[in-house]
């Protein structure tokens, strides 16, 4: 008996051992009805599983953080969800950690571009043009109409920043989705997008977190916005917020681990478990963003699929982000975009 007791004794001590031994991730990503599906699909399932405690943080974007604790070797995060022109930037320059596909099962698995050097994209999101359908009369099928002021009086919502703004820019100016990308990598390009935004922006209310649309929508501040896709979707039951697919641009969001980032290995375990087919089904199911692992599309109900930037009929007309485009324009057009919305 005493023998029994002892054993008993020694398994919870390992038990407990092996708990204080797993590791506290702290997961910072860009908070609001995303967050809250990665709750619900990543962090909760992950903790249930004795897998160890999740930090979750939020941020908007600012590579500027993440840089200066790398640079300064005080990093506090393991993980970071970024978007893709940024992680290849970011990969380029060092900030973060390098990861073996292998970790991840089988490429063919994911949608092609999910799996990166740096990164490994875990959904599918698009930046779409959003409307109230209770502010207006009439439905606005492009961004053609987004810059209408006439036909479409009030305010408009744009995220504040170049990247896809000087897209929507070229598509209202009349340049087909497929050809974005080759006129803006022109000088003559570039000036085309800024000066179409001159025609707009006495009408444009800035954005810059991801939650901000839909409020601004709703409350009646803007009545029409880009947005991103599954925001949307998320108040959708509440209240008559509409998405126009054409002319979206779609990109993933990728897990980066920032270089000198504690934990490494247990940050790559942590990936490797929010890619798997029920971890993604249950993330989709929860905000409408396309599994990055297609095994999770077959496992999802048709009534969620149909609100996927993902689906043929929702994806036809829309744009793949240029990543190379990005990670290599980013900066200095980011640099002109803050000095022409500075100026009044």
């Amino acid at each position: 008996m005493r023998k029994q007791l002892k054993m008993t004794a020694l398994a919870l001590g390992l038990c407990v051992a092996g708990q204080t031994l797993a590791a506290e991730l702290t997961v910072v990503s860009f908070g609001g009805a995303n967050k809250a599906a990665q709750v619900k699909a990543f962090y909760e399932p992950w903790e249930k599983a004795g897998k160890g405690k999740i930090i979750a943080g939020e941020y908007n974007g600012e590579m500027a953080k993440v840089k200066a604790m790398v640079d300064t070797k005080s990093v506090s995060w393991n993980l970071v969800e970024v978007e893709s022109p940024e992680l290849a930037r970011g990969c380029d320059e060092g900030m973060f950690e390098e990861l073996d596909p292998s970790l991840f099962g089988n490429e063919a698995d994911y949608v092609k571009g999910a799996i990166q050097p740096c990164g490994v994209g875990f959904f599918v999101w698009s930046t779409v043009l959003a409307y109230n359908a209770d502010k207006l009369k009439t439905a606005p099928t492009s961004w053609a109409d987004f810059w209408d002021t006439k036909k479409f009086p009030g305010k408009r919502g744009l995220r504040k920043g170049a990247k896809y703004t000087l897209e929507f820019a070229l598509m209202a100016d009349g340049v087909a989705p497929k050809d974005v990308y080759q006129v803006l990598a022109t000088k003559e390009g570039v000036d085309r997008a800024f000066k179409k935004l001159d025609e707009l922006k006495p009408s444009i209310q800035w954005w810059e977190a991801g939650a901000q649309p839909p409020q601004y929508l709703a409350s009646g501040d803007v009545v029409m916005s880009s947005a991103y896709n599954g925001r949307i979707a998320a108040v959708q039951k509440e209240s008559n917020l509409k998405v126009v697919w054409n002319g979206g641009i779609y990109d993933f969001d990728a897990w980066a681990i920032p270089k000198g980032a504690k934990d490494v290995e247990e940050a790559k375990k942590f990936i490797a478990f929010s890619v798997q087919p029920e971890q993604q089904k249950t993330y989709s199911e929860n905000i409408a963003y396309g599994p990055a692992n297609t095994k999770a599309v077959d496992k999802l109900s048709d009534e969620v699929k149909k609100d996927m930037p993902t689906t043929p009929e929702n994806i036809a007309n829309q744009v793949q982000i240029d990543v190379a485009f990005w990670a290599d324009n980013s900066e200095q057009l980011e640099q002109r975009f803050n000095a022409w919305a500075a100026k009044k």
